[in-house]
């Protein structure tokens, strides 16, 4: 194992300061000239952009389109839906004039598209073989946020947007919860990020909303992360914005919406789950070189032998650093962007016909014969990804308490940061009392625990459901 780099802090010592030194260090992103923003750089947009094809693949399969809304919204759109305004309030930024002229009509720069969609099926649907439309968008949104962190929380960030409208509650239910399932599967098969799935408390759920239901995932600190969201609206949009369709008796109704999303903080995750004190580690399916070779110096054998390695692997995102840099260099800078594999060739190696390839997430290295190298690769990727995603569910595991009292819960977050599964009563004045007192929120009424009839760990009214609460990011 390579010495620790001292640009960072240990995430013992300091898990915030070395989440921030692993985005600077790996050269994902650099501030942005206004507070809160970000500028994506190569490698740290490559990833998203890896998010990007795997999620735009299998919104596809299930019949989705791609579409691209405005970015400015009036205010009297935007108002139409009370509930709506009321959530995003504080956040929304707003155009008041262009040049030194004001304004008929103050604009809002979205925050989300709700409203726009909402206006756009109003005039698309008349009956109902118009439905359903399923559509998303890849898109920047603005949200005013008081404190920031690169991927986890910017004032401006990218996502994915999707927003359909149904003929039938059921429907749009059913598609509200396939599209959860989608976000699951990819998180925990791709991002190597174990997730639970569940629905969110009346005091959680998406402005608007009739249900909103999650996934969420537990970082190395304990701490939560919310990793995506999917929301069924029942007819609170339709209704606002006059969306309706002519049913096969040929009477009128209001259609049925749900809306989701997932985001840049998917990165933050990946970081705050999967790195250490050496620098970023990446799941092999979104890292966008999955393979560097390095040819310990530029003599002519060694570089012919990594073309032809590169040539053979082709399909992975394989690179050559034949820089002229440090060889201790060249290896630093594969284990601060988190490479899973490297692959060594110097003129001894290739005496004996071999290489020797290093995995980023354990430190190992072994001895490879040249002609095993394609089949090694692909055992050695396959074993990163179980690695990562076990470690990171052994973390969860460790850190998931089971409360049946509001003073034990307060012993437990004494000790520590973690999951908590409390029996709740669900009202939103309790909940706000336990946030203000603890810090702590409602995560989700996962769907993998039975209902049971019991009593509220807070309040001692009647609670039916069992609820993850945890600090979050």
């Amino acid at each position: 194992m390579k010495k620790k780099l001292e640009k960072i802090t240990p995430r013992e010592v300091d898990f915030a300061q070395w989440y921030t030194d692993i985005v600077l260090n790996a050269d994902l992103i650099s501030y942005g000239t206004v507070k809160g923003t970000m500028i994506f750089k190569p490698y740290g947009y490559a990833i998203w952009e890896n998010i990007q094809k795997f999620l735009d693949v299998e919104f596809k399969r299930v019949g989705v389109k791609n579409v691209y809304f405005p970015l400015l919204i009036p205010k009297t759109l935007f108002n139409k839906e009370k509930d709506h305004i009321e959530g995003f309030s504080p956040e929304i930024a707003t155009v008041t004039k262009v040049g030194d002229k004001v304004l008929d009509e103050e604009l809002y720069i979205r925050p989300t598209s709700e409203v726009l969609f909402g206006t756009f099926f109003s005039k698309e649907i008349q009956g109902y073989r118009d439905l359903p439309l399923l559509y998303n968008q890849w898109v920047n949104v603005l949200r005013w946020e008081k404190t920031t962190r690169p991927f986890l929380r910017t004032s401006e960030f990218l996502w994915q947007e999707g927003h359909t409208i149904h003929a039938t509650s059921q429907e749009a239910r059913d598609f509200t919860l396939k599209i959860l399932d989608i976000y699951a599967e990819f998180a925990q098969k791709k991002l190597l990020l174990p997730v639970i799935k569940g629905q969110k408390t009346a005091r959680e759920k998406f402005a608007g909303a009739e249900e909103t239901y999650t996934i969420e995932s537990l970082m190395y600190d304990g701490q939560a992360l919310q990793c995506g969201t999917s929301h069924y609206f029942g007819q609170n949009f339709s209704k606002a914005f006059d969306i309706k369709f002519a049913n096969q008796q040929n009477e009128l109704e209001n259609a049925y919406s749900t809306s989701w999303g997932v985001s840049t903080r998917l990165i933050g995750g990946i970081i705050m789950t999967h790195s250490d004190d050496n620098g970023l580690v990446l799941p092999p399916a979104i890292a966008p070189t999955q393979i560097m070779i390095l040819p310990i110096s530029n003599e002519q054998q060694q570089l012919q032998a990594v073309q032809k390695l590169q040539v053979e692997l082709q399909e992975y995102r394989c690179e050559i650093d034949e820089s002229d840099k440090s060889f201790g260099f060249r290896v630093a800078n594969t284990e601060i962007k988190g490479i899973p594999l490297r692959i060594e060739v110097g003129p001894r190696d290739l005496e004996q016909n071999q290489v020797m390839i290093a995995r980023r997430d354990t430190f190992e290295k072994i001895s490879v014969p040249l002609m095993a190298v394609k089949e090694t690769v692909a055992k050695l990727l396959s074993e990163i990804a179980a690695n990562l995603y076990q470690r990171a569910l052994d973390n969860r595991q460790q850190r998931t308490q089971k409360i049946t009292t509001y003073n034990d819960y307060l012993k437990a977050l004494a000790k520590g940061n973690g999951l908590f599964l409390v029996p709740f009563c669900g009202r939103i004045e309790c909940e706000d009392v336990i946030k203000a007192e603890t810090q702590t929120t409602s995560r989700c009424i996962p769907f993998d625990v039975k209902p049971q009839k019991t009593v509220c760990f807070h309040c001692g009214q009647t609670a039916t459901n069992l609820v993850y609460f945890a600090r979050a990011y």
